[in-house]
């Protein structure tokens, strides 16, 4: 199994866990956070430093993905990100064996794909990007990076969702519409693009 630290120590953390322990190809050795987190356990895994060790893991050459969640912004992704790609990290790409992934769908890595989500064919999911719990995205749609496709929500076929998007549990876009970079659709509402 491929080695893997986890960036961020949350509730989004806490759910990445479940479905990484679930695929069984990473194993996780632990996790970077704010100062006054080190030590502690985040479901039975260890709090082993922050952000300023990222360097000295990428020299051992283990893998990351980042577990700090999206909601309003994905700023703090973002940065995680560039300090990713500035030391050469690689990245992990994580799919729950309890979702569906057509072989005609792409998915890009530092994305996790959680529990009954739903990828069909033709769809390209970019990179560092969340399908949370249920989540749908259909034939031909395109999701840029660092978007958030949350619990249940229903990407309908054709749509191009641009970088940074969040899209709120329960939401659904009508098919073949565009979103703005880093638009926020609430959830629960019908996304119809632009009038």
């Amino acid at each position: 199994m491929e080695k893997l630290i986890l960036l961020g120590g949350g509730g989004h953390c806490k759910a990445c866990i479940d479905v990484i322990e679930q695929e069984n190809r990473y194993e996780i050795i632990g996790i970077l956070d704010q100062p006054e987190m080190v030590g502690k356990k985040i479901m039975n895994h260890s709090v082993i430093g922050t952000d300023d060790a990222i360097m000295q893991y990428v020299n051992d050459g283990v893998y990351f993905l980042i577990t700090v969640g999206q909601i309003k912004s994905a700023s703090i992704r973002r940065k995680l990100a560039a300090i990713l790609l500035e030391h050469q990290a690689k990245l992990a790409t994580v799919i729950s064996p309890h979702a569906y992934v057509s072989k005609y769908a792409t998915i890009e890595h530092g994305t996790i794909v959680m529990h009954h989500a739903v990828v069909n064919t033709a769809a390209k999911v970019g990179k560092h990007c969340i399908l949370n719990t249920m989540a749908l995205v259909e034939h031909d749609a395109t999701i840029e990076d660092f978007c958030h496709i949350s619990t249940a929500a229903v990407v309908n076929g054709g749509v191009h969702m641009k970088e940074g998007t969040f899209m709120g549990s329960n939401s659904v876009t009508k098919e073949y519409v565009t979103t703005k970079k880093n638009d926020f659709i609430k959830a629960g509402t019908v996304f119809k693009g632009e009038i």
